[in-house]
């Protein structure tokens, strides 16, 4: 039962993602197939990081296996390689389950490392350890100087501001000589993969973030944060860096008051999905649906279903 397809559902944060891959699943089970829901968010996967970013309940999950949620401690440094060896281990012993893969998740860059043929360049945490005491040290437009020194080519595809592309660079430069900016023409490193996206119109999306944010806040996202912090949120270069996270850190600090912390959270939501639509648009092979479209969950369902 290896043969069932890998169906992938992507779109902006708020689009309402996770709801539908979930009701996907069900109505599955539901005619027999076998479903199981593949998280492909970086963020999804830390354990205590629920409110900030959206972690379905385990009554809102109804029943359907969730992987690649709650695997990891809020120090963990998200790896893109790591996360692609453990996305596509579990595909592949979902479809030996003979169950249909969903993999849903709005990170371009997570989505292409899991779904399509893409190498890592080998690390050195020593290595690294020392390019990002310089970008302490100094700051990330002070580093780029210094990698446009060593690589022009590659400083001309990397922000200034991008701290954490700059010290990879210059790892990967000591310890191969050369590194790429670029990432390869996708090109399907699984069987039958089926993409598709969630569009929602631009104002509706914004209008649903703010909403999002506000729940988030009544929910005790402030809570969570400080519950976390002692936990060593605080230490994570990936999870404190979050959406809201980072917001409510600062709120913390009392460099921003709460409601400036709000606020902040929902414009940088609202730049981050106009980023992610941005990046996901590139991808010709998705096939994107309105997200109120209810003939999506029949499609999605009619290509999965046992013939």
């Amino acid at each position: 039962m290896t043969d069932r397809p890998v169906l992938v559902l992507v779109g902006p944060t708020a689009s309402g993602k996770t709801g539908l891959a979930i009701e996907v699943a069900c109505r599955l089970i539901g005619r027999g197939q076998p479903a199981e829901i593949v998280n492909a968010d970086s963020m999804l996967v830390y354990r205590g990081m629920d409110i900030g970013t959206a972690k379905p309940t385990l009554a809102e999950r109804r029943g359907v296996p969730h992987h690649l949620i709650d695997v990891a401690e809020v120090t963990w440094v998200a790896s893109v390689a790591e996360f692609q060896a453990m996305a596509r281990a579990t595909i592949a012993e979902v479809k030996g389950r003979g169950a249909v893969p969903l993999v849903v998740g709005g990170s371009s860059l997570y989505l292409h490392a899991i779904l399509d043929e893409m190498s890592f360049p080998p690390t050195d945490p020593r290595v690294r350890a020392r390019w990002q005491a310089e970008l302490d040290r100094v700051g990330a437009p002070a580093l780029h100087a210094v990698l446009a020194e060593r690589s022009p080519e590659v400083a001309a595809g990397i922000l200034p501001g991008n701290g954490r592309r700059i010290v990879r660079a210059l790892e990967v430069i000591d310890l191969t000589g050369t590194y790429t900016s670029v990432l390869p023409e996708p090109r399907y490193a699984l069987a039958d993969v089926h993409q598709f996206g969630l569009a929602v119109e631009r104002n509706t999306l914004d209008e649903r973030i703010a909403a999002r944010v506000d729940s988030m806040w009544e929910r005790g996202l402030v809570d969570e944060v400080r519950a976390l912090e002692r936990r060593g949120l605080r230490d994570g270069l990936t999870a404190s860096r979050a959406l809201g996270y980072r917001q409510v850190l600062a709120f913390l600090d009392g460099s921003l008051t709460e409601a400036e912390a709000r606020q902040a959270t929902v414009e940088a939501t609202r730049r981050f999905a106009r980023k992610q639509m941005g990046w996901l648009r590139r991808d010709a092979r998705i096939h994107w649906c309105d997200a109120g479209e209810a003939s999506v969950v029949d499609t999605l369902v009619s290509l999965a279903a046992m013939p």
